[in-house]
């Protein structure tokens, strides 16, 4: 591109668990790529995903939420929260318009104050409350820190997403393309088609077990109009193994169907999913099973 106007970099969307940043993500891009869940640190990748315009390229980049650690999983994760927040051009601090802003609000402006990066405050959730207490939570936002701009928005309503999308856009600076028109994420299959079962086992599972599910797709097999993927689901205990797999088997059948539905979304063709459940002790806190699991 000769246009010296052009501009492409990196974005990402930060918030207490639970603003809405992965179902942002998702609905801006307009394809699932990002795992959903209202269960605190669900996104364990940075997975970028990229929105192509004809003036410029806006690169999402996903990132774990931040959190007090109590693990060496739950360190490295912030690291990399920390890594990945100092190379962006610009972050959206996402804060629900239903909830009143708290000490997590404050604590990630905080955070984020210092970086080179834009701050855009996201309001999230608009379709949630009505026009006053709208106009008191951006007040209350406004109060928080300094911000390039104040968007609300809501991505279940499909309500100011490009009003957002134009306003980060046009924090971004002057560059050439970053990525090819035909690409929409970095991830290889294996980690998105990972996450995708990831999402389908946290769905519904007891509080103790979110943290202590890790996904490693083992093989993914082309054939004739059918793609087989091999994946095994890791818990830390033999208790979580049982409830994985439920009565007879029935909670890890639900499981499968709803990732394989997911998976044939993704890949576009049929899907035989072979899953199996298999015990992992203490993973969290091994350092060599990090590695193997991918972190």
């Amino acid at each position: 591109m000769a246009d010296n106007s052009y501009r492409a970099g990196f974005a990402c969307f930060v918030g207490r668990p639970n603003a809405g940043k992965s179902t942002l993500t998702n609905a801006i891009v307009g394809q699932k790529i990002a795992i959903t869940s209202n269960k605190p640190q669900t996104t364990r990748h940075v997975i970028r995903a990229v929105l192509h315009r004809p003036e410029a390229q806006l690169v999402l980049v996903d990132t774990p939420g931040l959190h007090r650690p109590r693990t060496l999983l739950g360190e490295r994760l912030n690291d990399l929260v920390r890594a990945t927040w100092s190379e962006v051009d610009v972050i959206g601090l996402c804060i629900p318009a239903n909830e009143p802003v708290g000490k997590g609000d404050t604590f990630i402006a905080g955070e984020i104050a210092g970086l080179k990066a834009t701050v855009v405050a996201v309001v999230t959730k608009t379709d949630l409350v009505d026009k006053k207490t709208l106009a008191e939570q951006l007040l209350a936002v406004n109060a928080l820190g300094e911000f390039a701009d104040v968007v609300p928005v809501s991505a279940v309503a499909n309500s100011q997403l490009d009003t957002l999308v134009d306003v980060m856009v046009g924090h971004l600076p002057k560059s050439p393309q970053l990525y090819p028109d035909s690409m929409l994420t970095d991830e290889p299959e294996h980690v998105l088609i990972a996450e995708m079962i990831r999402e389908a086992a946290l769905e519904g599972v007891r509080d103790e077990l979110p943290h202590s599910i890790a996904v490693l797709v083992e093989e993914i097999i082309p054939e004739d109009g059918l793609t087989k993927v091999y994946a095994d689901v890791y818990v830390e205990r033999q208790s979580q193994k049982a409830i994985m797999i439920g009565a007879r088997g029935s909670r890890l059948k639900e499981v499968g169907t709803k990732a394989r539905a997911d998976i044939q979304e993704l890949l576009g063709t049929k899907i035989y999913l072979d899953l199996h459940v298999r015990v992992a002790k203490d993973w969290q806190r091994d350092p060599r099973q990090l590695r193997r699991l991918g972190f």
